[in-house]
């Protein structure tokens, strides 16, 4: 992760907001904190941050329509923060096109885990390890399943030939599926090569994304192994 990393932190509540921009700082990272949606639209559209950290609940525009509009502009990374774990706020956020979220109270420290976690991925977006090897791939890197080709150096993929524009978190989950295509890939698994937990997380995030990458190659492409997990039709 480069240094000075800037962070975009959205919070409305004072207390928390300027206790959780110290913490960060201690951490060596750049924050801009905003009391509000708006103000934080306007700062993420003049600074153009490294991540985003949404409050759910935040006065003017609320944190899950505030990720909306970034990412109708930018694959940028989004965590979003709720005070509560109710699956609505999980769901709507994940929908929105959050990356990760976490519940708030939160430990500083595992806060700058989860940011240090999604900043990597980012950072790293190309082939998982092994990614292809059973694939239909050709030359070029270029994996075919029907319709759907996904280049794993370009990191392109197109359906009928028309380009498919995928998040970077979208996009290593389309890699791990596509690099054992036809093999079961348990939530868990997901969740430690995709969102690189090293412990047990919410599987929601790997449902929500799911439904989100099907929307975009094709309902039917992945297919929903009940009690197991997921896999991608050859």
């Amino acid at each position: 992760m480069p240094e000075h990393t800037h962070v975009l932190f959205v919070e409305d509540d004072d207390v928390i907001r300027e206790a959780t921009q110290l913490a960060l700082e201690r951490d060596g990272f750049a924050v801009t904190a905003m009391p509000d949606g708006l103000s934080g639209l306007e700062a993420f559209r003049a600074d153009r941050p490294d991540i985003a950290l949404l409050d759910v609940m935040v006065p003017g525009l609320d944190g899950v329509s505030l990720c909306r509009r970034i990412r109708d502009e930018s694959t940028v990374p989004v965590i979003m923060l709720s005070a509560r774990a109710d699956s609505i706020d999980v769901v709507l956020g994940l929908e929105a096109g959050a990356d990760d979220y976490v519940t708030k109270p939160f430990d500083g420290a595992v806060l700058v885990a989860r940011i240090r976690a999604v900043l990597r991925r980012f950072g790293h977006a190309g082939l998982p390890s092994g990614a292809g090897a059973d694939g239909p791939a050709d030359s070029d890197g270029v994996l075919t399943f029907g319709e759907l080709e996904v280049d794993t150096e370009g990191m392109e993929v197109r359906r009928a030939g028309q380009p498919v524009a995928l998040t970077p978190t979208e996009m290593r989950l389309l890699l791990e599926f596509s690099g054992a295509p036809g093999t079961v890939l348990s939530r868990d698994k997901l969740l430690e090569r995709v969102w690189d937990y090293g412990w047990g997380g919410d599987t929601r995030v790997v449902d929500v994304h799911v439904q989100r990458l099907r929307q975009k190659i094709g309902q039917d492409r992945i297919e929903t192994v009940r009690g197991f997990g997921y896999k991608l039709r050859g």
